[in-house]
């Protein structure tokens, strides 16, 4: 049984947090949490989650255009000069893994962490998840801002399902 001490009347003015009314929930699924990750309640964990559900949204959005356009379109001239690698001799999809020197790769993580590092792994924290104050693409109004958020959602959850499935086209064929 709730006490009162000091008067009123004990009702709570604290309103829980409600993943189910936050962006991202769209038809025709609606809320969907079959894991049960937002049973708790835990604001700052759904902030932290949302943020890196973002982060790979944007990523595989990126790896579906990179992995498409070597179908239709390669960069003249030089990969590794010193090997005498040429961007035509590398081949599409998973096997192109095999074709990039040692020494790319490591460019390749250095250069992911030092975006990743530069762009913080708290962000959630600060703010609104993913917001890295690029106004380019959002909006003003509040109502064209939120279509425009829930499109980069939707898109980048189509996105990390587009490009796990042409791994696996690719490495089945």
């Amino acid at each position: 049984v709730p006490r009162s001490f000091f008067g009123g009347s004990g009702g709570s003015t604290y309103k829980p947090f409600d993943p189910a009314t936050e962006l991202g929930v769209q038809e025709p699924v609606g809320f969907w949490d079959p894991l049960g990750f937002t049973a708790d309640g835990d604001e700052a964990a759904f902030k932290r989650r949302r943020s890196v559900e973002l982060k790979h949204g944007r990523v595989c959005m990126a790896a579906t255009i990179g992995y498409i356009t070597p179908e239709y379109y390669k960069f003249p001239g030089f990969l590794s000069p010193s090997q005498g690698i040429q961007f035509s001799d590398v081949p599409n999809g998973l096997a192109a893994l095999s074709k990039v020197p040692s020494l790319g790769w490591v460019q390749i993580i250095f250069f992911a962490g030092v975006i990743e590092g530069a762009f913080g792994f708290d962000d959630y924290k600060n703010g609104t998840p993913g917001e890295y104050g690029w106004k380019v693409l959002t909006s003003d109004d509040q109502e064209e801002r939120s279509k425009k958020l829930s499109a980069e959602l939707a898109n980048g959850r189509l996105a990390m399902m587009a490009i796990i499935g042409m791994f696996f086209q690719d490495g089945l064929t």
